[in-house]
C-alpha cells in the first residue's frame, strides 16, 4: 500500500496550495466571518474551485468529472484546512458526489453531476437527527402514497444545509428507529415549499442548518437509490467524507504546528528565545511525531478507498479517531504555547482550535471510531 502521492497527486495538491495561499488565505475566511455572509462561503471562490476541477474530482469521466480519486481530493481537501477557507467542496464535491454517484441511477446522475462539476449545483446530506452521531438512529418518516412519498421528520447538524440547493435526505420507509435495515434516500430541491430550513453559525463560524420537512410530497423518481436498503450505501460514503474531513484536520494541525513553531522561534522571555526551554521542545516534538502519524493513518485510508479495500471501514475509524485526536492535541498546545494572546481574534491560532473542535464531531468524534474500530477489528 502506498504512502506517498504519486507525481500527479502531488501536482494537484501544489496547484492548491499555491491557489488558496493567493486567493483564500486566512484573511479571507476572517472577511467571510466578520461580514455575515449569507450563504457562508464566496460563490465566486467556488466557481474558481470548480472551475480548477475540484468539484469533479470524485466523479466519473462519464458524467463530466475527473475520477481523480480519494488520493486528489484528500491532497486538496488537506490545503483548506490550513488555510480554514471556507466553501460547499466537502458538502458537495465529497458528500453530494459520493451519494449521487453509489447510489443515482443513470437518469438521475445525468441530470445532477455535470451541474454539480460545474459548479451550479450544491448540496447537503440530511442525516443527523440527534446530539451525536447515529446513522441509523432516524425516525424522519417516508410513508409511499400511490407515486409519491410524503416525508416527514427534523433534521439537525446538515452542513452547508442553509445554502445547498438539493438536499439528500435518510428517511425511514420501513421498520424502527435504530434499525439499520429500512433506510432509503431522497432528493429534495431546497426550495420545497414544505421544507423549513434554519440557518445556525457554529464556533467555527461555519454553517450547518435544521431541517423540519413537514408533509413533504415527492414522487417516486426522487429516490435515490433502492427502497429501503441505503445503509450499506450510507456507511460507504460515510467513511469517504470520514477520511475527507480527516485530510481537512490534518492540514489544520500541521498549519497550527507551523505557526507555533514561529512563534517559539521569536518570543522571548527573560531575554530568551521561549523555543529553546527543553520543555517546550518536548511538546513541539509530540506534536511533530502525531501529525507524522497521522499522515500515516489519512494516507492508508485514502488509498484503501480508491484501491476498494475490503479493509476501508476499519481504516476510515483509524483515520478519524486518529486525525481527532492530533488535531485536538495540537490545537490545544499550539494556543497553550502563544499563551494568553492564543485566545485572542488577533492570533491566527485560536481560529484553528475552533475549526478543529466542529470538526472532530463530523460523522462521529474519536470515542465513537475507538469503539467502531474494535467491532470491525472483533476485539
Amino acid at each position: 500500500m502506498a504512502l506517498i502521492l504519486n507525481e500527479e497527486q502531488q501536482s494537484l495538491k501544489d496547484i492548491a496550495k499555491d491557489f488558496l495561499e493567493n486567493n483564500a488565505p486566512i484573511n479571507h475566511f476572517r472577511e467571510i466571518r466578520d461580514t455575515a455572509d449569507e450563504t457562508g462561503y464566496s460563490d465566486e471562490l467556488w466557481k474558481e474551485m470548480a472551475e480548477l476541477g475540484w468539484a469533479g474530482i470524485l466523479v466519473s469521466e462519464e458524467y463530466g468529472g475527473f475520477d481523480f480519486g480519494m488520493m486528489g481530493m484528500g491532497g486538496i481537501l488537506e490545503e483548506t484546512g490550513k488555510t480554514l477557507t471556507p466553501s460547499p467542496l466537502f458538502s458537495t464535491a465529497v458528500l453530494g458526489a459520493s451519494l449521487l454517484e453509489a447510489a443515482g441511477d443513470d437518469t438521475q446522475k445525468s441530470n445532477f453531476l455535470p451541474k454539480l462539476v460545474s459548479g451550479d449545483l450544491t448540496t447537503a446530506f440530511a442525516l443527523e437527527e440527534g446530539n451525536h452521531h447515529n446513522p441509523t438512529n432516524i425516525s424522519t418518516s417516508a410513508k409511499q402514497d400511490g407515486e409519491s412519498f410524503v416525508i416527514n421528520g427534523k433534521k439537525t447538524f446538515v452542513i452547508d444545509g442553509h445554502s445547498a440547493k438539493l438536499i439528500i435526505v435518510a428517511a425511514r420507509t420501513k421498520g424502527e428507529q435504530d434499525d439499520p435495515n429500512g433506510i432509503s434516500l431522497f432528493c429534495i430541491d431546497s426550495d420545497n415549499k414544505d421544507l423549513r430550513i434554519i440557518r445556525q453559525s457554529m464556533v467555527d463560524s461555519r454553517n450547518c442548518a435544521e431541517i423540519e420537512l413537514k408533509n413533504v410530497v415527492v414522487s417516486k423518481d426522487n429516490l435515490l437509490g433502492d427502497l429501503h436498503n441505503a445503509s450499506s450505501v450510507i456507511e460507504n460514503v460515510l467513511d469517504i467524507a470520514r477520511v475527507a474531513i480527516a485530510a481537512e484536520m490534518l492540514g489544520n494541525a500541521s498549519k497550527a504546528f507551523e505557526i507555533t513553531l514561529e512563534y517559539l522561534k521569536e518570543r522571548k522571555q527573560f531575554g530568551v528565545l521561549i523555543g529553546s526551554f527543553q520543555a517546550l521542545k518536548h511538546r513541539a516534538a509530540e506534536m511533530y511525531s502525531e501529525i507524522e502519524l497521522t499522515k500515516s493513518a489519512v494516507v492508508s485510508a485514502m488509498n484503501a478507498i480508491d484501491q476498494k479495500s475490503n479493509d476501508t471501514a476499519r481504516l476510515a475509524s483509524l483515520c478519524k479517531f486518529k486525525a481527532s485526536e492530533t488535531s485536538h492535541l495540537v490545537s490545544n498546545e499550539s494556543v497553550q504555547m502563544h499563551g494568553g494572546v492564543g485566545v485572542t481574534d488577533e492570533y491566527d491560532v485560536g481560529l484553528f482550535l475552533k475549526r478543529s473542535r466542529v470538526a472532530e464531531q463530523v460523522f462521529g468524534n474519536a470515542d465513537y471510531h475507538v469503539d467502531r474500530y474494535a467491532n470491525l477489528s472483533e476485539y
